[in-house]
């Protein structure tokens, strides 16, 4: 589509609606084989699996998470299908063509927080393998850099570098990484349990974890209730599905290239409940297998894959999660970003530059490793923050706008979303309002019960929602009848 008209503040050719589609069902099945198939991932499936106490209860869990995941990014992918323009200009239609930019750093950065976390579990993977090596294991345990060994800095340095190199060419570039690595860490996940399983000499869908090493590793997550309680289950459930809470914004950043609306269905139907419900059953068998060999839980591949006996093996499974690894922040950490600072700069920033700011900002977070701890506690604070955004989005695109916006007039400045200056003061007072419930006082106070954190997406998204649907209805409809009158 051309738009005419356009402001230059507002448009340039990587913001503009997309005018090739391309992404055909196996593209977008490989958007989630890229985003799931990673370290970070099965860190996550595993730990989750631990709070069920069993595989059955934690099969349960994922499925119920994975089918919410599903019809939520069929929502946003819609919207991307049907518009073919990126998260940030889309955010234009509900929080105004100035206001948008502040939902846009929001994912931007918390983009950049999820680069450097993939990035450091990549390198760990390498680290893992280089310290069978004597020498290596020497240097690593006697010289240190910035809060890490200095050979882990090496190694985050060289794997953040490489990222770089994938997105020299554009969102085409992407896609055919994706279309290979996603397809590869499964091929590795399936040799890892089989090994294990192997080595265990049982293949196992029931786990003998005893109940106080669960309670142990899973006491600081802030999921209520023992290991398998139903309280545990809702909780495991709810985590998985604020895991992709970041895509639910940006998702229409890829779904924009599809051709379709039932293209990017099969894709999501492939890519999400029946490759979730995969990926976490390899997940579960192999954290069974593993402590059945080595007597201890293992939640990260890495430490799996450094007590292999065959170097060859260690070092096939290392390199293949760390090139997956890299595949998952190139789709959900890299691109929007690029979009989201070329959003708020789009004179000065195309999607390449805007994808060196978020890696550089990844870069300096290194030090301070603020994704260190537990898995589901780092991905409730970091999901909780987008809820009121996806909220007020989805309210003003399907209830309030049924579903139709003027594609154009997201990119002028004198438009219909213009609002208060370019600002909307109703989508900010309601996202405002919900985050103070997601992210600020469950996180930064006592006020709430201990497990409102484990939901703290879900109460954004409602009560952001809710409040804008009131707030936007009463404002049509005080404009009526001023019109009438």
């Amino acid at each position: 589509m051309t738009i005419q008209g356009a402001s230059p503040d507002l448009y340039n050719e990587d913001l503009a609606p997309a005018k090739v589609r391309n992404w055909g069902p196996f593209s977008i099945f490989n958007v989630w084989t890229s985003d799931v198939h990673s370290l970070w991932g099965y860190y996550l499936a595993a730990s989750l699996f631990l709070f069920c106490g069993g595989f059955v209860n934690f099969i349960i869990a994922i499925g119920i998470g994975s089918l919410i995941i599903y019809a939520l990014m069929n929502m946003v992918g819609y919207a991307g299908v049907k518009t073919g323009v990126p998260y940030p200009v889309l955010a234009r239609a509900s929080f105004g063509i100035w206001g948008a930019n502040i939902p846009a750093l929001v994912r931007a950065i918390v983009a950049c927080f999820w680069y450097g976390a993939q990035t450091a579990a990549a390198s760990g993977a390498i680290v893992a393998l280089l310290t069978r090596l004597q020498w290596f294991d020497e240097f690593n345990k006697t010289s240190h850099l910035l809060g890490h060994s200095t050979l882990e800095v090496i190694c985050f340095v060289v794997i953040w570098a490489l990222q770089l190199l994938i997105i020299q060419k554009g969102m085409e570039t992407v896609r055919r990484f994706q279309d290979w690595a996603g397809p590869a860490v499964w091929v590795m996940m399936l040799l890892l349990a089989i090994y294990l399983c192997v080595k265990s000499g049982s293949f196992a869908f029931t786990s003998d974890v005893p109940m106080d090493v669960l309670r142990e590793k899973t006491a600081d997550a802030g999921i209520p209730g023992d290991p398998g309680s139903w309280t545990a289950l809702f909780g495991v459930a709810a985590i998985w599905v604020t895991y992709f809470s970041a895509l639910y914004l940006n998702f229409c950043d890829f779904a924009r290239y599809a051709p379709d609306k039932a293209a990017l269905r099969k894709g999501n139907i492939w890519g999400l409940p029946v490759n979730l419900i995969l990926f976490s059953l390899v997940a579960g068998v192999t954290t069974i297998a593993a402590y059945d060999v080595y007597h201890e839980v293992l939640l990260h591949p890495d430490q799996i894959s450094a007590k292999f006996d065959s170097w060859f093996l260690a070092a096939l499974a290392a390199l293949t999660f760390a090139v997956a690894t890299l595949g998952i922040n190139v789709v959900a950490n890299f691109v929007s970003p690029a979009f989201d600072f070329s959003n708020v700069f789009p004179r000065q920033i195309d999607f390449k530059k805007g994808g060196y700011i978020a890696a550089l900002i990844a870069l300096v977070l290194y030090p301070f490793a603020p994704w260190e701890g537990s898995a589901a506690h780092f991905v409730g604070i970091i999901g909780a923050t987008m809820g009121p955004i996806f909220g007020v989005m989805m309210v003003d695109y399907y209830l309030i706008r049924k579903g139709e916006v003027d594609v154009e007039a997201l990119y002028r400045e004198d438009g219909e979303f213009r609002f208060q200056g370019g600002w909307h003061v109703n989508a900010f007072l309601a996202a405002g309002i919900g985050a103070v419930f997601s992210s600020i006082l469950p996180n930064f106070t006592n006020w709430l019960p201990s497990w409102w954190g484990v939901y703290g997406w879900f109460f954004g998204v409602a009560i952001a929602g809710i409040i804008y649907y009131v707030l936007r209805t009463a404002a049509v409809g005080a404009g009526a009848k001023t019109a009438k009158a």
